[in-house]
């Protein structure tokens, strides 16, 4: 076990190597020799990638190498802002973006709530029509700030949210329906002009050589912490002091940066391409954003890490050799029985990073470390983690499904392959995959779907339905139960967020996952203004968007549709799957 960073302001970073410690140090010394450090800071894209194309691609978005000294500089501005919103009264602060324009506020929010007289903040990421009913219910229109976020400025989840609650508002007889919200975007958006025309409180215009998931450290992230009252500077500040601990001239081994990504780096190569976080309670949400931050940075060419996050706990001898463990704590939460499991998991030779912060503002720090580390491995491994070539394929499949529903009103979706009580199933039969089961009935169908699955494989769970407690419970029951099964790594996603992170990995990744897509009927239809379809239909065309990707793609996907009741529809998925 060696203590590679120790500091006042956020805490400290060891590693136990396991049986990679002679590939991760050669690593080390290797990256030395090239300069590896030195070149990242000066912003060098030949350690992704050599053709032109992609050299001009990465040249535009390594600016969060920078944004940290940017955003102290703005820091007064944005805390301004936040004043001037608590002092007009706003009670809530509703965000409407995707992906990394709501992951990191949705984590901040999570893990610190609004502080006293600031407004509460409430992230819409999801097209479920009772999503976001459920938002419109918890909040006075008139009272609540909407931050429409998009780097892009045309992402269909945002642009359909902010139609609908901007109508809304509008139907109240509001006069200055735009004093109602903010814009956070790319210099010359669409969003930008939308603004204008629409007279928004504000817009802020985020640097355009800042990716999306790279974007926690600047307007996108800043803007909403700041808004419920997060000390921007203090976080700004830690970030700030590891930054210089990772500076050019700092070793490898002593850069706790550069290090972590070379340890996740040389385990990927090693075939240990499952890491697993372990994340203490106060700061448990930070896994949401890390795992979008890594599974669309590294998925693609074939290659990729895959970030398992709120994994059921299982034995720790039940774990297989292709997992690298990430242990994430904050040292003022209790965590003997984290400490204890990951003890156990350094034991059996598995390799461990641990990370303890000092409190839980220093998970500021924690955004610029995985950003590094996450450009690190991506460079290790050959791949530009600042691209996401297979995320379009989703949405040009949707845009495709959402024209053909204009056109007839309906959806060409043939009858399922199997049908039974509260539980449907589709599938391409013309898949290799099929002709390795021989059952007609769900039940014997299901077993032995999740057990097309060997090592080193992963069974993902992708839902199309509000994230509520009850439903959640019972998915993380499904997860162990399938664990239990078959011992190998499960992953939870939540569409269409998921498609704007994890789905890069399913589908540009290694062809290691076996995904189950679980769609359900809505109750509610809930028109997009404008538009001809509703968020029911666009969340189905979502669904089939994804379906349709992941089948061109070969890879082993069904979807299940359990009707309009929920959770009578998940337990019997869950029964199932314990025979």
């Amino acid at each position: 076990m060696n203590k590679f960073h120790e500091s006042n302001y956020f805490g400290y970073q060891t590693f136990h190597f396991g049986e990679t410690e002679a590939e991760v140090k050669s690593e080390f010394k290797t990256m030395d020799e090239k300069q590896f450090s030195k070149r990242l800071f000066a912003k060098d894209p030949h350690l992704w990638k050599f053709d032109i194309a992609s050299i001009k691609s990465i040249s535009n978005r390594l600016g969060w190498l920078d944004s940290i000294s940017l955003f102290l500089e703005k820091a007064d501005e944005i805390i301004s802002f936040a004043d001037e919103i608590k002092n007009d009264g706003f009670t809530h602060v509703v965000l409407l973006g995707m992906g990394g324009s709501s992951l990191c506020p949705e984590v901040m929010s999570k893990t610190f709530g609004s502080f006293s007289g600031y407004p509460e903040l409430i992230v819409l990421d999801n097209t479920d029509p009772a999503a976001i009913l459920e938002v419109e219910n918890q909040v006075k229109l008139k009272s609540t700030l909407f931050i429409a976020a998009s780097k892009s400025g045309t992402t269909t989840e945002t642009s359909s949210f902010y139609k609908y609650f901007y109508e809304k508002l509008k139907s109240e007889k509001s006069l200055k329906p735009g004093e109602n919200f903010i814009a956070i975007t790319d210099p010359g958006s669409s969003l930008v002009e939308e603004a204008k025309n629409k007279n928004f409180k504000r817009v802020f215009e985020n640097p355009e050589d800042i990716g999306g998931r790279y974007s926690a450290i600047s307007y996108f992230g800043l803007v909403p912490m700041a808004l419920i009252g997060i000390d921007i500077r203090s976080l700004l500040e830690n970030a700030q002091q590891l930054q210089i601990n990772c500076e050019a001239l700092i070793p490898t081994e002593e850069n706790p940066g550069v290090s972590l990504g070379a340890f996740l780096g040389v385990n990927q190569k090693k075939g240990k391409d499952k890491v697993t976080f372990i994340i203490s309670g106060s700061i448990s949400s930070f896994g949401n954003w890390v795992e979008q931050l890594i599974a669309e940075s590294t998925g693609k060419e074939g290659k990729g890490l895959i970030p398992v996050v709120d994994e059921p706990v299982v034995k720790t001898s039940d774990y297989k050799k292709d997992r690298v463990f990430v242990l994430i704590y904050n040292s003022e939460d209790e965590t003997k029985s984290i400490q204890r499991k990951i003890s156990a998991i350094e034991r059996v030779g598995h390799p461990v990073a641990k990370i303890v912060l000092k409190n839980k503002l220093a998970i500021g720090a924690e955004f610029f470390r995985w950003e590094l580390a996450t450009a690190v491995a991506g460079a290790l491994n050959g791949v530009n983690p600042f691209d996401e070539p297979n995320v379009s394929e989703s949405k040009k499949n949707t845009k495709e499904i959402l024209t053909e529903w204009k056109k007839n009103k309906s959806f060409h979706i043939v009858e399922p392959a199997l049908k039974g009580n509260r539980i449907s199933i589709y599938y391409n039969s013309s898949t290799e995959w099929f002709s390795a089961i021989n059952s007609k009935n769900i039940n014997g169908f299901l077993n032995k779907f999740i057990r097309l699955a060997k090592y080193p494989d992963y069974i993902s769970i992708l839902s199309y339905f509000n994230s509520i407690p009850t439903r959640n419970k019972i998915l993380q029951s499904i997860r162990k139960k399938i664990f239990s099964s078959i011992k190998l790594a499960t992953t939870l996603g939540y569409g269409p967020r998921y498609l704007h992170s994890t789905g890069q990995l399913h589908k540009g990744g290694p062809n290691k996952g076996v995904f189950m897509i679980i769609t359900a009927d809505s109750n509610e239809k809930l028109p997009i203004p404008g538009e001809e379809y509703d968020f029911s239909t666009l969340q189905l065309a979502q669904a089939l968007g994804d379906f349709k990707s992941l089948t061109s793609k070969d890879r082993r996907v069904i979807r299940i549709h359990l009707g309009n009741e929920i959770e009578a529809g998940l337990r019997k998925l869950e029964n199932i799957l314990s025979e």
